[in-house]
């Protein structure tokens, strides 16, 4: 009696997963969003939120709620949209390193660690002026920072070291395009509005220092050698 026809026959081999077109982490999406949706609220308060901004004379008269604060506020649309589009763009392979499991709440916690550190370091910097400071660069600088020892890197793969090449070249790069723009005094969506370089250059510093003992606390960070030319 013959067997059915292809009885013994290998199954067909399985299709690899299709990656989705969008797989962005949710956390890293959800600020992203937040920081238009933010700005169309802060359109209709009576001073616009003023009273929310950070001042640098604010550190000598006890005020600290503005280094939060100030960084739910924008100068305009295409400040707010500038900055949720870095949010996105470099705050995904951050949140991917973090994974999960409470990785959401620590990539918080980082970001929003990033912006007061970069706003506090720019009232230092500006110790007793009274002009405000509004926006999350400081902290999308923080998320910038910490890419740069991400780039790439797999999934899971640690985190580069600092001494490392390309995070020496993009971190020149960065810093040198951030100090010209402050220096010229103009930025896309600045509206004529001074530019708060010197905070970006505080949260970019503090995001790139931090994400090494991070991605360590989280096992993910063996940091790899330098690499030669």
């Amino acid at each position: 009696m013959s067997d059915a026809p292809g009885r013994f026959e290998a199954p067909p081999p399985a299709r690899p997963p299709r990656e989705p077109l969008f797989n962005v982490p949710l956390v890293a999406l959800l600020i992203a969003a937040s920081i238009p949706l933010l700005y169309l609220f802060q359109r209709d308060l009576p001073d616009i939120g003023m009273s929310m901004a950070f001042a640098p004379v604010d550190l000598q008269q006890g005020r600290w709620s503005g280094l939060l604060t100030a960084m739910l506020l924008h100068g305009g649309w295409a400040h707010a949209w500038m900055n949720a589009i870095g949010a996105l763009a470099f705050g995904a392979p951050v949140a991917r390193l973090l994974g999960d499991r409470i990785g959401p709440m620590v990539f918080l916690l980082f970001y929003v660690a990033c912006g007061v550190l970069a706003t506090l370091g720019y009232g230092l910097i500006h110790w007793g002026s009274g002009a405000p400071m509004v926006g999350a660069s400081g902290a999308v600088f923080g998320l910038i920072g910490a890419a740069t020892r991400l780039m790439g890197v797999p999934p899971g793969g640690g985190v580069l070291a600092l001494t490392d090449r390309r995070v020496v070249t993009a971190s020149l790069a960065w810093m040198g395009v951030n100090a010209l723009t402050g220096l010229i005094g103009f930025a896309p969506g600045a509206d004529g509005a001074g530019i708060a370089w010197e905070a970006h250059a505080v949260g970019f510093v503090v995001g790139i220092l931090a994400i090494g003992p991070l991605a360590r606390a989280f096992g993910r960070g063996v940091e790899r050698r330098p690499a030669h030319g």
